[in-house]
């Protein structure tokens, strides 16, 4: 890395000159850091706001999944097989997913090597369980901490390797140069925070020949949120410059506690816990779920079956099923303005609760764990001890108090468009991780941690192999960015110009635009609503470029995420409402209202009528893809998914084609 200097409206700038920028901290950007110093690309630089502050290092559940290539038992796999049911939840490219599906093993075993505790039985197998959307029981977990084991193993690596990071460094903007398919990604703008009060606002600038793009889901455009509160996302950085992003109306929602931010998936479903419900203050209790079940036998299959089919779902809500659990709890909070609990101190519809009632499955599930105790609490104890520690360690006694919960936003399926590299539309981009739209309208649980190893290690293959030359010059650099750099100092200038009579602060502009994200692209969407909220997302972005002002230069950083959240959340929107006038139906996670739909929720209310997407659904397999151009706005295309390939396994032929270089490359 080289260091110099530009002077841009007076400021002189410090320019750090490198070969890749990796953007963020999370598990995906750090496993491409680690592969390119593997592959003896070592000129790299990784900025991020706050060391292991994203979701990889905060998030979990009662046993995080990770998803990957069987490696043991008698069972039969492939990774055409991974790929086909990687696949079959629609709308996933099946180039894309078959790398995935090769790469799984050697992602996984890297994992393993760097010593995140995978278990493995005394042969070396390491063995699996059936996640949700998976046929196979390719699962693994190495706990309700997995991701965070991960993102230690692999800290601990670029801290061995010696590769350089800014940390405190948010990067605020993205640099790109050249027009149309030649456009390409230059280098970003970041604010050192610990000099935000000097002269140049405490601007770096860096002049990269690639940029890895790893800063996770658009998680600071919800309110109700299971992402950590130290991560907000950074999608919008790359669609204002032009990138391309599919699947935005596929987002995951699932069940998870508030006060500590937790996916309630898993063993804390499958105990059987009592749901309640309370006004604001916790008084006049009830359990609402008794309401609309016709007997404990139905309902306490449906709470079971949630720890498998943890997100919802709305394929799963007609007939009293599990799915059906999310949307009481939804209209409770939402539609009712109640509080919401789970409750494991005591069983639910405690006068007909028995054991032997339960169904079959779970009968035999907590039988099979030695967990048929007489309370959620004791038979959580039996089934996952760790789940209870976790939240004790967090300062909730599940043994005494009651869990407050919501559905909650909790992955991005959808996200920027990548090809089989994971590079974007524009060049020398590579989106990693969650901001990486690789996944279907479904995913196995567990695959997005997988997803994100096999990104980073792809783009780190091919920057290695064909993006390997030196920055430009300063000159250059200033010629082809000084613009764009001016455009983000007259921004800060503003910011800081004082307040005005229609002036802005962060913290109302987030509560806008996350109540509106949270009410109109949940799992309940209404059309008449996003009909009338899309133009005031749209006139509040608009609004923010103005009016938006910081009281000190300390608040830069903020107010740039806010614009991003507020910018991402308009083409989300946008996104969902062009998906509803296209004529699509209810799919993914997300139930779609329709005045003539075919499915009628009575049981909750006469307007909830729905149908689901079908075969002759208009553009049900289709991708819909997008991207943002200033003079025509946000431009819609649908587009085929790409089939898997048909590979050619002749073993003389791969491997002249890797003796003469000629694996990496674009197809046509």
């Amino acid at each position: 890395m080289k260091t110099g200097t530009i002077s841009i409206h007076g400021l002189e700038l410090p320019v750090h000159s490198i070969n890749t920028l990796v953007i963020g901290s999370g598990t995906a950007a750090l496993k491409a850091a680690v592969s390119l110093h593997d592959f003896g690309q070592t000129d790299i630089l990784i900025a991020t706001t706050k060391w292991g502050a994203g979701t990889s290092n905060n998030a979990g559940s009662d046993k995080q999944t990770y998803y990957k290539l069987s490696a043991a038992g008698d069972k039969a796999d492939s990774p055409f097989d991974m790929a086909q049911d990687l696949c079959s939840g629609g709308c996933m490219h099946g180039d894309i997913a078959l790398c995935e599906a090769q790469h799984s093993l050697q992602a996984f075993y890297h994992l393993v090597q760097l010593g995140v505790p995978f278990p493995h039985d005394q042969y070396g197998g390491f063995v699996g369980y059936k996640t949700d959307h998976d046929p196979r029981g390719r699962g693994t977990s190495a706990g309700p901490l997995t991701s965070h084991l991960m993102f230690e193993a692999l800290s601990a690596e670029v801290e061995r390797k010696g590769i350089r990071v800014l940390d405190n460094h948010p990067v605020i903007a993205l640099l790109a140069s050249g027009k149309g398919e030649s456009k390409y990604v230059c280098g970003a703008i970041a604010i050192d925070t610990s000099r935000v009060h000097d002269p140049n606002f405490g601007l770096v600038l860096i002049n990269a020949v690639n940029v890895v793009l790893g800063t996770g889901g658009p998680a600071g455009m919800y309110k109700t949120s299971v992402y950590p509160h130290s991560q907000s996302g950074s999608t919008g950085m790359a669609l204002r410059i032009g990138a391309k992003a599919r699947n935005l109306t596929e987002s995951q929602f699932g069940l998870s506690s508030t006060k500590v931010r937790w996916n309630l998936s898993g063993s804390y479903q499958q105990v059987i816990p009592r749901y309640v419900s309370t006004d604001a203050d916790g008084n006049d209790e009830r359990e609402f779920l008794n309401d609309v079940f016709p007997d404990f036998e139905t309902m306490s299959s449906a709470i079971f079956l949630k720890g498998y089919q943890w997100p919802f779902d709305p394929k799963k809500v007609e007939n009293f099923g599990s799915s059906l659990i999310d949307l009481l709890v939804y209209r409770e909070r939402e539609i009712k303005h109640r509080r919401v609990f789970l409750d494991f101190t005591r069983n639910p519809d405690q006068k007909n609760f028995a054991l032997d009632k339960l169904n079959d499955e779970a009968y035999a599930y907590l039988n099979n764990s030695d967990a048929l105790a007489d309370t959620p609490i004791k038979r959580l104890k039996k089934l996952n001890l760790p789940a209870i520690e976790l939240y004790r360690n967090k300062g909730i006694d599940l043994t005494k108090e009651r869990l407050e919960i919501a559905v909650c936003a909790q992955h991005n399926n959808g996200g920027l468009s990548t090809d089989i590299w994971w590079e974007s539309n524009i060049r020398h981009l590579f989106p990693v991780g969650e901001v990486a739209g690789t996944h279907g309208v479904y995913r196995p649980g567990g695959s997005a941690l997988n997803a994100g190893q096999v990104g980073g290690l792809r783009a780190a293959m091919y920057i290695s192999k064909r993006y390997s030359s030196n920055p430009q010059g300063l000159k250059d650099f200033e010629q082809n960015c000084g613009r764009l750099i001016e455009e983000q100092v007259e921004q800060i200038r503003q910011m800081l110009s004082g307040s005005s009579q229609d002036s802005i602060n962060c913290q109302s502009a987030q509560a806008e635009f996350q109540e509106r994200m949270t009410s109109c692209g949940s799992i309940l969407r209404d059309p008449e609503r996003l009909f009338n909220e899309v133009p005031e997302a749209g006139w509040q972005y608009q609004n923010l470029l103005k009016n938006l002002r910081v009281t000190s230069a300390s608040e830069l950083p903020e107010a740039f995420v806010t614009l991003d959240s507020c910018f991402t959340h308009l083409v989300y929107l946008h996104a969902i409402l062009y998906y509803m006038r296209e004529g699509g139906q209810s799919r993914g996670s997300f139930l779609l209202l329709e005045k003539n739909g075919t499915e009628d929720l009575k049981i909750l209310d006469s307007a909830w009528r729905y149908s689901l997407v079908g075969d002759d659904t208009p553009y049900g397999e289709d991708i819909l893809e997008l991207y943002c151009r200033d003079e025509k706005g946000i431009l819609f295309d649908w587009i085929d998914p790409r089939p898997i390939p048909e590979e050619n396994n002749w073993f003389e032929t791969t491997w002249k084609e890797y003796r003469e270089d000629r694996i990496v490359r674009k197809e046509k």
